[in-house]
């Protein structure tokens, strides 16, 4: 059977501030630029969910999409959308909130929760010159 790859875009916003609090100001803000403002700045993301399989014979899909989106709100979406990602969130909380990590994050999110396909890809925008890819590795 051949393998198709298909990609779901869902969006959401939300706010970080990037700060590691054992450095001085002067070196989070050299390390960081506006990303250590302490009073956080936002982003409007573009999350894209790649995943694998072969097209069922009679409908022709690999996934449905419409649960594809609804696993991808559910696990993801919902606990992003309008947030702060250092404050709001428990499974962000603890951790640097960069596109990298982001992108990981997400990932370990969804790895399990996807049936008749493979999670292959996460790629996580974060400005329109900024983004991350991640495929589990």
């Amino acid at each position: 059977m051949p393998k198709v790859y298909l990609t779901r875009i869902e969006k959401f916003n939300a706010a970080h501030r990037l700060w590691v609090d054992d450095w001085s100001e002067e070196k989070n803000f050299e390390q960081f630029g506006k990303c250590a403002n302490k009073n956080w700045h936002g982003h409007n993301y573009t999350l894209e969910v790649t995943v694998s399989g072969s097209p069922d014979p009679v409908t022709g899909f690999i996934v449905d999409v419409k649960k594809l989106s609804k696993i991808i709100h559910k696990e993801v979406v919902d606990h992003l959308d309008h947030r702060n990602l250092n404050l709001d969130v428990p499974f962000t909380r603890d951790v640097m909130p960069t596109t990298e990590n982001m992108a990981i994050i997400i990932w370990r999110r969804l790895q399990d929760k996807l049936e008749g396909c493979q999670l292959h890809k996460i790629k996580l925008e974060e400005t329109d010159k900024i983004y991350a890819e991640y495929y589990g590795e």
